[in-house]
């Protein structure tokens, strides 16, 4: 590697003033405030390597300049700026780039199919020399009028025209009042891990619209929000995570309860024992502790749907899936043809002229195989309509909000987003963050980024499609990581993850697409704001109406518990989440058996076990002293007190864990590892270890018991 030096170290060397020039222009952070609150350099090799990864070339000083003339080039050449985003009521002045001396004209064709004129106003820019031509700009004024929604602008001289986009945005996502005024809780959880005696090993769609009905029913909630519920991959080995996907468009069909297909009704008897069959074996591990197994469900699964796939539809019922591929056009197209491409070369490495999803190799080799690239549109077709159906569920039992979908971060580098989105996610680099007090050594994601240049020119499409899939089938959509919609730390392949660079987006144009697809699907957006965050981030986020996050754990102020008079209220308030123990055995002071044994721990554990022993402590003196615990109590007692402080938040929406609420003493995901520990494979157990069905879930001493505490925690 050459920008490490012998003793693994970054070699910072400073970036010069041409490359601080490019990087700014292309919105490369030259600095950062470490998490310590010392202010630290990128070094000029990872900046370097960060602007290749955009197309830029930084190498040399040279170059340099050379760059950033031509990023302006690129600017006057465009004859209309491919977006333009503004909120509601805003005005706002678009170019339009003429050949030097040619008239200009320009026009907006609103959703409606309005066409409207725009006035051309007085603003005199000298013209720009680019190659042999001059170039002109006249300026065009965007009325603060216009409706939301995605308006197609057009600019037009003489014998050319060219075209762009106006998005009006709302200026917040505006939450519905009765969330207001009654400020609900829900449940949170991993929705694999929630298994009823039906299900295939996993917890599934018809398993989620359950939950929903009984959480509203025996506990009152108003939401369940659940796991990414992103596309994996087609074929075994099945990546554990949720959030590292093949797609984040569509879902993962691991998830579908296959004899809640309505052909299934119509199968002969002969096929219907066949699904029985296949049924058997991944049903009876429902009721062990034994480890999540994806693979062994998926083959089972598949099989059983590949029968029910051959099976004849209505008319009304192909005329449905008919309508649903034209409506998800190209996209589900290639998403397809890359599920049918990986089953195909299972183990073996793609041939190079596969490489490009719309290459005339790609389009030949779909046409030979129609039947495999429609059996995965199918299962996409099936998995949205069993989640719509959750959805209805969750609704029609009396729940304000219903299901929350999560959105992860990214996408796994060899999945299909990066298969079929390569043109605007950046190469060379990946997404992770800087050390903290946490990770002392930075985190590698190993997950590609947007390319913001290529993002803004395919007018944040790619974006918007993967932000309304999101909310197409939710009340609320959770965004793990929101920061990324305004920076997100790159680091460069070959580097150390505390070798990286901020790379700073257009948060005003992100966050704007995701309130206006919000607001249409009527969906409340949650932002994961956890972390260093800037205090402006957070007034940004409920500014424009998305909600924050905060978890109760490590909610403390001059070494005792925050008052919950003292929280914010635009937030979803938790008392844990899945990248940390369970209460119960943050309680019960096991919680850092696990890191200890992987030799995760830094520092005295002896110590950091005592120092959580003092914080449990403080914990229970103060709830006492306000009143949520009895004269005798128990862990279980502890833990209703904590969730009775963050219900008496002014927070929005608060969230109960399902593990909290049974008991479970092991922990979903174990930051820092990747094989060590079973991230992502741990079935849903009480705190005896016995595992709970869904179908007993409600009737659980346990859970009987806090859901009464719960019920009249609220003051």
């Amino acid at each position: 590697m050459d920008d490490v030096s012998d003793s693994g170290a970054p070699d910072h060397e400073s970036p010069s003033p041409a490359l601080q020039d490019l990087a700014r222009a292309c919105g490369v952070a030259l600095e950062y405030t470490a998490a310590s609150g010392e202010h630290k350099t990128s070094s000029a090799a990872a900046i370097r390597k960060v602007l290749a990864a955009m197309g830029v070339d930084g190498s040399d000083d040279h170059r340099c300049a050379d760059a950033l003339n031509r990023l302006e080039d690129l600017r006057w050449e465009r004859l209309v700026p491919a977006i333009t985003v503004v909120r509601q009521g805003q005005e706002a002045v678009v170019p339009v780039h003429v050949p030097h001396g040619e008239p200009a004209s320009s026009f907006l064709t609103l959703e409606s199919g309005e066409v409207r004129e725009l006035e051309q106003l007085d603003i005199y820019l000298p013209p720009r020399s680019v190659g042999e031509r001059e170039i002109g700009r006249a300026s065009f004024r965007v009325p603060g009028d216009l409706p939301l929604g995605w308006h197609r602008l057009e600019g037009r001289t003489t014998g050319m025209k060219g075209k762009g986009w106006v998005v009006v945005t709302p200026q917040r996502v505006e939450i519905p009042q009765e969330v207001r005024e009654a400020r609900p809780y829900g449940l949170h959880t991993q929705l694999y891990s929630v298994r009823s005696s039906r299900s295939w090993g996993l917890g599934d769609f018809a398993d989620l619209g359950d939950l929903c009905a009984l959480a509203k029913v025996r506990a009152g909630a108003d939401f369940v929000l659940v796991n990414p519920l992103h596309a994996a991959e087609p074929v075994p080995p099945i990546s554990n995570s949720p959030y590292s996907p093949s797609s984040r468009r569509y879902l993962n069909p691991m998830y579908i309860r296959v004899e809640d297909i309505p052909e299934v009704a119509y199968l002969p008897s002969q096929q219907r024992a066949v699904l029985e069959w296949e049924s058997e074996r991944p049903r009876r591990v429902n009721g062990t502790d034994a480890l999540l197994d994806r693979d062994s469900a998926w083959r089972a699964k598949k099989a059983a749907l590949e029968h029910v796939f051959k099976a004849s539809r209505s008319v009304g019922r192909d005329a449905q899936f008919e309508a649903y591929c034209l409506r998800e056009g190209r996209a589900l197209e290639d998403f397809a043809t890359w599920c049918a491409l990986a089953e195909a070369h299972r183990g073996v490495p793609w041939p190079d002229e596969m490489a490009k999803p719309h290459s005339a190799e790609v389009s030949q080799w779909r046409e030979q195989h129609p039947d495999r690239v429609m059996f995965y549109a199918w299962l996409q077709w099936i998995a949205q309509e069993q989640l719509a159906n959750a959805q209805v569920r969750a609704r029609e039992a009396g729940m304000m909000i219903g299901v929350m979908t999560d959105l992860a971060v990214g996408v796994h580098p060899e999945g299909a987003d990066s298969w079929a989105l390569q043109s605007v996610l950046a190469r060379g680099v990946a997404i992770g963050a800087p050390p903290d007090a946490f990770n002392q050594m930075g985190q590698n994601w190993a997950l590609p980024p947007w390319n913001p240049r290529a993002l803004e020119a395919s007018a944040y499409m790619p974006f918007r499609d993967l932000v309304r899939a999101a909310v197409s089938s939710a009340g609320a959509l959770r965004i793990d990581h929101v920061l990324g919609l305004f920076r997100q730390w790159w680091v460069p392949d070959g580097h150390r993850a505390d070798d990286g660079a901020y790379v700073n987006v257009d948060h005003e144009a992100l966050i704007g697409i995701v309130a206006l697809e919000a607001q249409r699907a009527g969906a409340i957006v949650i932002g994961e704001d956890l972390g260093t965050v800037e205090p402006w981030v957070m007034a940004y986020l409920n500014e424009r109406g998305l909600l924050g996050t905060v978890v109760q754990r490590f909610e403390w102020r001059d070494g005792h518990p925050l008052a919950p008079e003292d929280y914010r209220s635009d937030v979803l308030v938790a008392v844990t989440t899945h990248d940390h123990p369970p209460t119960a055995s943050y309680l019960a002071g096991t919680d850092l058996d696990v890191p200890e044994s992987l030799g995760l721990i830094v520092g005295d554990v002896e110590e950091q076990r005592e120092r959580g022993r003092r914080e449990v402590a403080d914990l229970t003196r103060y709830l006492d002293e306000r009143g949520w615990l009895p004269i005798e109590h128990s862990d279980e007692d502890i833990l209703a007190g904590m969730h009775t402080l963050v219900l008496n938040t002014p927070a929005l929406l608060s969230a109960i864990a399902v593990t909290d609420l049974v008991g479970d003493m092991r922990t979903q995901n174990q930051p820092g590892t990747f094989t060590e520990y079973p991230n992502w494979q741990i079935p849903l157990t009480d705190s005896n270890g016995v595992p709970v069905l869904l179908d007993d879930l409600f009737e659980h001493p346990r859970v009987r018991r806090l859901v009464t505490k719960l019920k009249t925690a609220r003051g």
